[in-house]
């Protein structure tokens, strides 16, 4: 899809890949105030660079813009990241062009801290093997009132261990707390003094003591692959890891090797390293593994807030250089 709308306003915006952000269901009507705007759902990396010849502003999710994109945009002055990430800019090319990269952050603390909880209950209470087993018949006259397909874990009382305590980190541990578990962190940050309620603890610690253990760590040179192998040896093997953060934590045929052995109950990963992930991804259809396609963030109301902090960015960096 694509749709130009245009106002007197000098300034050229260019949404390159919109449809994450907005599916259709939100608007891009704000935008409409600073400029002419033309949106494309999608653009491939050949698209790129002729679709955002004629950009003041571009605004991208996850496109990716390096030198050999930047230095073929000569009128672009500020990129308007839709996401929190700015990885896939680099930020010293676009630093010598002069051209500044806002992101949005803060707008998904909420709907990711859901999605961990969604992802742990659907681990530990299997709801939807509920849903094929009642629909397949298997609730009959022979089973009585009542019938489970294998024991069914109470989260409270239980660990929850996070790794990574930042705004998302932070609300997880209390909606860990409001479903009864105790909460246990590893962060170079957080310190035990500000956090009495809670037990600080190394990684390596964090993975030998708790029974869900939550990674919401931002993806480092000094920390990808972290999860590996030699972590996974020291879980109980009735724990869970979830991931909603960044894929590259995780040594992913190391986790697959673990889940296979048992090594641990199970994982829920909304993030891989390669995303899309290719058919043959070794996690791809392990019973004890589910995994969603990054969508933890998506929630309508965090994709309004959003697309929100998109529009304050653009009329931030406008009344800055008017």
């Amino acid at each position: 899809m694509m749709k130009n709308t245009s106002t007197q306003t000098p300034y050229k915006i260019v949404v390159l890949d919109g449809i994450y952000a907005n599916p259709g269901d939100l608007s891009w009507e704000a935008l409409e105030e600073f400029g002419e705007v033309t949106i494309y759902d999608r653009s491939t990396p050949d698209e790129v660079v002729e679709r955002s010849k004629a950009a003041d502003i571009l605004v991208i999710n996850k496109i990716k813009l390096g030198v050999p994109e930047l230095r073929q945009l000569p009128k672009l002055k500020l990129i308007a990241v839709a996401a929190t990430g700015t990885d896939n800019v680099d930020l010293s090319a676009a630093k010598e062009r002069e051209i500044v990269v806002k992101n949005a952050v803060g707008y998904s603390t909420d709907a990711v801290a859901q999605h961990v909880f969604a992802l742990l209950f659907a681990l530990t209470n299997t709801v939807h093997a509920y849903k094929a087993s009642v629909d397949q018949g298997a609730w009959n006259a022979d089973t009585g009132f009542s019938y489970t397909l294998a024991s069914i874990p109470e989260i409270a009382g239980k660990i929850l261990g996070i790794y990574g305590f930042g705004a998302i980190g932070q609300r997880v541990a209390e909606l860990g707390r409001a479903f009864g578990m105790q909460i246990c962190v590893a962060s170079k940050h957080a310190q035990q003094e500000d956090y009495p309620s809670y037990r600080m603890r190394s990684l390596e610690h964090l993975f030998a003591e708790c029974d869900v253990i939550s990674l919401h760590a931002p993806l480092r040179a000094t920390n990808e692959r972290i999860i590996n192998a030699e972590l996974f040896r020291k879980m109980k093997p009735e724990a869970f890891l979830i991931n909603t953060a960044r894929g590259k934590l995780i040594d992913e045929q190391d986790l697959c090797e673990a889940l296979r052995a048992g090594t641990l109950s199970g994982a829920a990963l909304d993030v891989l390293s390669q995303e899309p992930p290719p058919a043959d991804h070794p996690l791809l259809g392990l019973p004890n593994c589910l995994i969603t396609p990054h969508i933890a963030w998506a929630s309508k109301e965090a994709r309004t807030r959003l697309l929100q902090a998109v529009t304050e960015n653009i009329k931030a960096f406008l009344s800055a250089v008017e």
